[in-house]
């Protein structure tokens, strides 16, 4: 579902070059569950944006269902994301201007699916929200407006799901909440879910773990329950 060769990322600075993620490869399978860990500044949310392709590498290859990601300019990795890929932020990034159901509709009304109201409807219900569906992000709290972005990314049925701390803004009861609904989502639609997060209650709960430091894939980890899928290092020399 996922494979990456020797990919890097390095940045142009007033001091020089600067290179944020050392050769890194690994391969991810179909429906499994990943957590990207690491300390502030490892490399973990640069590696997960250019996985999702909302960066380019500077170096290597990553494919998405086959599809060469790195090869591709901006208007072909939007469309490919639009496709294949589901995205949570932090930050929720919900459009303020729209309903909790307008705005688990959106991708749905972009991606020309049928009845995307009908099915928003239903996933808003999925998440526990059918009775919020007309009320906007403000009038949401921040456990209840992470639900509604879970659910706008689901809607399209997307393949592949990232997510960018998912919890990091959230008490713990809402974090509890949002970690079960996650998972929960993620199993029935046999989902591959890619996350990064600090929280290690979160990153166990995933088949595997990318332990990131100083830009480098330092160790792969498996959780006993994990699946026999193949997640593999291989640091270049």
């Amino acid at each position: 579902m996922i494979e990456t060769k020797h990919i890097t990322k390095i940045v142009n600075t007033s001091e020089g070059q600067l290179q944020i993620l050392q050769p890194i490869s690994f391969n991810v399978k179909a429906g499994e569950s990943v957590a990207i860990v690491g300390a502030s500044g490892s490399g973990k949310s640069t590696l997960l944006s250019l996985l999702a392709g909302l960066d380019q590498v500077s170096e290597g290859e990553i494919y998405l269902d086959s599809a060469g990601l790195h090869g591709m300019d901006e208007e072909q990795r939007a469309r490919l994301r639009g496709e294949k890929v589901g995205f949570i932020f932090q930050s929720f990034m919900l459009v303020q201007s729209l309903t909790a159901l307008e705005n688990i509709m959106l991708p749905a009304e972009i991606a020309g699916m049928d009845n995307p109201r009908e099915l928003g409807q239903q996933i808003l219900e999925q998440v526990g929200l059918g009775h919020r569906g007309t009320h906007y992000p403000n009038q949401l709290s921040g456990g209840e407006q992470q639900r509604v972005a879970i659910a706008r990314a689901f809607i399209t049925k997307p393949k592949i799901l990232f997510a960018d701390e998912p919890t990091g803004n959230l008490d713990a009861a809402n974090s509890d909440k949002v970690e079960k609904l996650l998972f929960d989502l993620n199993r029935e639609s046999d989902t591959t879910l890619v996350l990064v997060t600090h929280d290690p209650e979160l990153a166990s709960q995933c088949q595997r773990q990318l332990h990131m430091h100083a830009g480098e894939l330092t160790e792969v980890t498996e959780q006993p329950s994990g699946s026999d899928a193949d997640i593999q290092q291989m640091q270049a020399s």
